[in-house]
């Protein structure tokens, strides 16, 4: 018998634990995964999972790194690097990164956060510090070259990011919800974000 794929693979055991463990808390939830069921997930013993995660929530902020962080990186990396407008940023990359964001791990770790995220605030506190945040700050700048290159007027919609954020987490939480309706929640955000780029645009006229 061949050994097992953790001994083969001992540099993959992070990884692979944090991806039993992805799969346990939205199985689970956050209250109801025990570290056993994840290693046993994982193919390794309980006593070998600790060695790498001490906690629970050692392991809950691995998949948060892991699976939705990346994400964050590739929305900053676009607008640093971006040579677009602030307004066809807005309805080109960042739509993209959003109706990819409805579909993706995300959306089932924000089903996890809305539904035990009051009962954890440390937990929160860590999604808000490493990515809720960083989001906002992205969306920010964006909203700031506007104002600065003419494309959008200053004004109190201007300092409100988390208008762009609203129909994603609005479409995430729809879609979790009433799963088997059909919903076209990538035309949803594309109309929003028309709507708050209209309203950036002459806000102040």
């Amino acid at each position: 018998m061949s050994e097992p794929r953790y001994q083969r693979r001992k540099e993959d055991r992070p990884a692979e634990i944090t991806a039993a463990a992805f799969s346990t808390f939205v199985e689970k939830g956050y209250a109801g995964t025990r570290v056993e069921e994840v290693a046993k997930r994982a193919g390794v013993s309980k006593g070998l999972l600790y060695l790498y995660f001490k906690t629970k929530e050692e392991l809950f902020k691995s998949v948060v790194k892991n699976f939705v962080v990346p994400r964050l990186d590739e929305l900053e990396i676009a607008v640093a690097s971006s040579d677009l407008g602030a307004e066809d940023f807005f309805r080109g990359p960042f739509v993209s990164f959003a109706n990819k964001i409805v579909r993706s791990p995300v959306a089932k770790i924000v089903r996890l956060l809305v539904a035990e995220g009051p009962k954890h605030p440390d937990l929160l506190q860590f999604y808000w510090d490493n990515v809720v945040s960083r989001g906002i700050a992205a969306i920010q700048a964006v909203i700031e070259k506007g104002v600065q290159s003419g494309e959008f007027r200053r004004s109190p919609a201007t300092e409100q990011p988390l208008l762009f954020v609203m129909p994603v987490v609005f479409s995430v939480i729809f879609r979790l919800l009433f799963a088997e309706q059909e919903v076209d929640t990538d035309r949803l955000i594309e109309t929003q974000v028309d709507i708050i780029v209209s309203a950036l645009k002459g806000s102040a006229s």
